[in-house]
């Protein structure tokens, strides 16, 4: 059911949001275990705050989310429950405030429903390296959800929320999204405040979504939006609305070792627009792309080190190279190394200067079309069996295709566009830096073909 059928019912007070909490609430009690989607649940939250709104349904049913129910990632501050990054080095923090992006879905009248799973510290694309167990896959049994919003996506592929609260550094919401066949979007660096977000790469992360529908996560990204005095690089924008578009000309990007099966589903679905909208495709170059994942993590070890220097065991939490796991630890010693004094700008200020090379290059890309689309991930997610571990380069890999946004600061979306052996596929579409109303106008009109 869709966020806007669903709040007709909640208004009307045909559907309590005691209802609708405690119907997700007992599904996630019955069919998570399987999946591990959540880390932290606290029935007596949820349904207390839903209680409040149906106490004040008259006065508050044309909030924007009257009582729809929220999931949050674990490195978004949510104030009374653990957010622990799915760390042992977090795993008794509790969160003392929300952050701008819950403060406002809350104030909207929405209900956090819980706190889900993630790579340890937002590190990592496959949802395995959570201290708390890994994340499993609904939408592919055995197989790994992506990550690191891994719990995120997760929560939503298996009808856990109505959406999800995730974070993007380089492909952790549409990664994820893609394996778990749901809408991921990564709104444009700075459309969306990172108070409270507790980042791995300050120059790169954005809160984002999950949702079923393309109309869900546009309806839920306008009210999160906007300028927050306490993030210096966030910024106003224009409404979030879905509407009539009129012709697209779409730019087609290829690049690295993608399997062909997947650039096939893409590219017959670009025909497929083509031929039903009437709009027209062509092949478009971003020459530094290949650059894009070695730029990527100097930036990420470098800014992730610094970052960390704060969980230092004294205010709170625990030292976190005595409890982390081997990925964090890979990224925390990785930076400590860039950083030493004989290295200074030898690694860290090039890879800024790539990312601007980049970045422009897409600015000059989106001067020819309107959006840039390719596939969201280069592969099918691998086995989550015991003994089949990825090495760390074919894991890096695995976002090989979505790093570029946050590297040139443009919003992209990740939609279902089929299936291989029942496993979902993703397609990408990308705009430019402030374009997030239109990439999700040409988002639905795609999902509705």
């Amino acid at each position: 059911m869709s966020i806007y059928k669903k709040l007709e019912l909640l208004r009307s007070g045909k559907l309590s949001v005691i209802e609708n909490v405690k119907s997700f609430l007992n599904k996630i009690k019955k069919e998570d275990k399987e999946i591990n989607s959540f880390l932290d649940i606290r029935p007596e939250l949820s349904l207390a705050r839903a209680e409040y709104l149906d106490n004040n349904r008259e006065k508050l049913k044309n909030k924007r989310l009257f009582g729809i129910c929220i999931a949050v990632k674990a490195a978004i501050n949510v104030k009374d429950y653990i957010i622990s990054c799915a760390s042992r080095t977090l795993d008794n923090y509790k969160g003392t405030y929300n952050a701008t992006a819950v403060q406002k879905l809350e104030d909207e009248g929405a209900v956090v429903i819980g706190i889900t799973n993630c790579d340890e510290f937002c590190s990592g694309s496959s949802g395995e390296s959570s201290a708390f167990g890994a994340c499993g896959n609904p939408a592919a049994l055995g197989k790994i959800p992506g990550g690191s919003s891994s719990g995120s996506a997760a929560a939503v592929a298996a009808g856990f929320c109505d959406v999800s609260l995730g974070s993007d550094t380089g492909g952790s919401i549409r990664n994820p999204a893609s394996h778990c066949g749901v809408i991921g979007v990564k709104p444009s660096y700075g459309l969306v405040s990172r108070h409270g977000l507790i980042d791995l790469s300050m120059s790169l992360d954005q809160i984002g979504l999950l949702g079923r529908s393309v109309s869900d996560v546009a309806l839920v990204l306008d009210v999160i939006r906007g300028k927050d005095e306490k993030d210096a690089m966030s910024f106003e924008s224009g409404e979030i609305k879905l509407e009539k578009i009129g012709e697209i000309k779409i730019g087609v990007v290829r690049t690295g070792e993608i399997d062909k099966r997947i650039q096939t589903i893409v590219d017959e679905k670009v025909e497929e627009i083509n031929k039903k909208m009437g709009w027209s495709s062509k092949e478009i170059e971003i020459k530094h792309i290949d650059l894009a994942v070695q730029t990527y993590y100097l930036l990420v070890y470098v800014e992730f080190f610094s970052s960390t220097r704060r969980f230092d065991g004294r205010k709170y939490g625990r030292k976190i190279e005595d409890f982390c796991g081997k990925e964090v630890l890979r990224r925390i010693l990785g930076g400590s190394e860039i950083t030493k004094a004989e290295f200074k700008g030898a690694y860290y200020q090039k890879a800024l200067l790539v990312k601007e090379i980049i970045k422009e290059e897409f600015e000059n890309a989106f001067k020819k079309v309107d959006c840039i689309i390719m596939p969201t991930v280069p592969f099918l997610p691998w086995n989550m069996r015991v003994g089949e571990r990825m090495k760390p380069e074919e894991i890096y890999a695995a976002d090989a295709l979505t790093i570029p946004a946050n590297l040139a600061e443009i919003c992209a979306v990740s939609i279902p566009v089929g299936k291989i052996e029942g496993i979902p596929v993703g397609m990408q579409i990308m705009c430019g830096r402030g374009k997030d109303s239109e990439m999700l106008n040409i988002a639905g009109e795609i999902e509705g073909i």
